[in-house]
């Protein structure tokens, strides 16, 4: 029995992605976890004759070129429980028999070097197998050192010190962000958290592996974490990039608009450094707003991501902070330049609609549509309406045009905690007799329309006469939604009551 306190002897595997051998290949699924405890040289067949378990068997250049001299060895390895055969690729470059490594279950190892020094190589490893170990992660380091705070040259010198191993980069709940998509399906793989500078995950590293030798996750493990130093370098090095993004976009913007200018005209200077961003300039411009559905000082600054979902999932033009929130501007006449404003904002609408949907599944955000503008000096005016539009959307998801706010959408934005009390007192007879809530919808959607009770009905999706009835029973309650006393407290009690809709 070994002694628990010696270091567990090498595998063929371990052979292979350790990297003492340079440039091997490896041939053979099983037997791979096989340890390897001895080496033995052989230069003549007799040699083949007396093996021990557990050895290298390495072949000599001479004897292995003689081809069957090679598959001779290989039955003689899996006769005396040999560990694997080393044989010089080049002896057998042509013809190398990988076909009996799999069926005798015996390693094939074909090395880029001489056969003497491959031997030297293998029982240095063999007899300090955690020094090998050790020497790996000494490679590891140096190779992500030289990677630099870069995700993609990361996950190159992870792949490179791990021959033998696939790595993924992932968001904390799974999402590829670089690396091999197939070890997102690995059941047993090697993960390892890259902290963020809040100590929440930033990041997961998910390592699998096509050897399954014991201690190898735990050696891989140890890689990956090696890493985490350039991960988070990076992470920060980005954050500091959309930070620094961030406030000149805002600074720029502020300047364009004319918010600090004297003057009428915006500044030759500006126009120059927001045209060499890409940012349109001559109108009419369409301005957009998006409003994350989370308070400031709740959660982390939502701007990087929301700018990286817009680039992804967006209409196009630049993101930039702007009070509660982040605005953007295009050309309202680059795919329709005969169209009117109504095509345009109509268009733009449809376009946000699918945009904050699209975004919904990572942050949920509200839009708002202003414009068109005629140009830089009035876009300041239609950003501060479509801001707006934002702040009174009724829901995370929906969008609101600027000339389409009506008294639904004012009336959705004002405090309902505080005015809940409020509703209920000057709402309270109607809420003693509506056992359902209809009789409260009802009205709601009867004031929204105008007191028109067939376009009532048509959202409510009952006819004409059920609305009719309902609104008797709700005048019967001492309520008249045609009186100009009540209607705006009727409409303002519904509305935070049904803060919902």
């Amino acid at each position: 029995m070994r002694r628990s306190d010696l270091p567990a002897p090498m595998t063929v595997a371990e052979l292979v992605q350790y990297g003492p051998l340079p440039g091997v290949r490896l041939f053979g699924e099983a037997g791979r976890d096989g340890e390897v405890l001895d080496v033995r040289i052989v230069d003549r067949l007799e040699d083949l004759d007396d093996l021990r378990p557990h050895t290298a068997v390495v072949l000599t250049d001479a004897l292995a070129r003689a081809g069957w001299t090679v598959e001779m060895a290989m039955r003689k390895a899996w006769e005396h429980a040999a560990a694997c055969v080393v044989v010089p690729e080049a002896a057998v470059a042509a013809h190398p028999p990988g076909a009996l490594a799999d069926r005798l279950g015996v390693p094939l190892l074909l090395i880029g070097e001489d056969a003497l020094e491959g031997a030297v190589r293998i029982a240095a490893a063999v007899s300090r197998p955690d020094a090998g170990r050790t020497a790996l992660l000494a490679q590891a380091a140096q190779r992500l050192a030289d990677a630099g705070p870069h995700a993609d040259r990361v996950l190159a010198a992870l792949h490179a010190v791990l021959p033998a191993t696939s790595v993924a980069l992932t968001d904390p709940v799974g999402g590829l962000l670089t690396g091999r998509r197939a070890v997102l399906d690995a059941a047993d793989a090697v993960r390892v958290e890259v902290p963020g500078p809040d100590g929440r995950p930033l990041a997961v590293l998910v390592a699998d592996s096509r050897s399954k030798t014991v201690g190898w996750a735990t050696t891989v493990a140890a890689v990956l974490r090696l890493a985490m130093a350039q991960l988070m370098a990076w992470s920060a090095t980005r954050r500091l990039a959309e930070e620094q993004l961030g406030r000149s976009s805002e600074l720029l913007l502020h300047r364009l608009t004319g918010a600090d200018s004297s003057g009428e005209e915006t500044h030759a200077g500006t126009r120059t450094e927001a045209a060499a961003l890409g940012w349109a300039l001559s109108g009419p411009l369409i301005a957009f707003a998006l409003r994350p559905a989370v308070e400031a000082g709740t959660a982390p600054d939502p701007g990087p991501a929301l700018r990286a979902l817009w680039a992804r999932h967006g209409i196009g033009g630049p993101l930039v902070a702007s009070e509660d929130c982040w605005v953007a501007w295009r050309s309202a006449a680059a795919d329709k330049p005969d169209a009117g404003p109504e095509v345009w904002l109509r268009q733009a609408e449809a376009q946000l609609a699918s945009t904050v949907r699209a975004m919904a599944a990572y942050l949920p955000v509200a839009g708002g549509v202003a414009g068109p503008a005629a140009g830089p000096d009035t876009l300041g005016a239609a950003l501060a309406d479509a801001r707006a539009a934002a702040a009174v959307a009724a829901v995370p998801g929906s969008v609101v045009r600027a000339d389409r706010m009506g008294p639904a959408q004012l009336l959705s934005a004002l405090p309902t905690d505080t005015l809940r009390r409020p509703a209920e007192v000057v709402l309270g007879p109607l809420l003693r007799a509506d056992r359902d809530g209809a009789l409260l919808r009802t009205l709601a959607v009867v004031l929204d329309q105008g007191a028109a009770p067939s376009a009532a009905a048509e959202i409510l999706g009952v006819h004409r006469n059920t609305v009719a009835a309902r609104m008797e029973r709700i005048r019967s309650l001492g309520f008249d939604p045609e009186d100009p006393a009540q209607r705006l407290s009727l409409h303002l009690a519904c509305r935070v009551l049904l803060a919902e809709f």
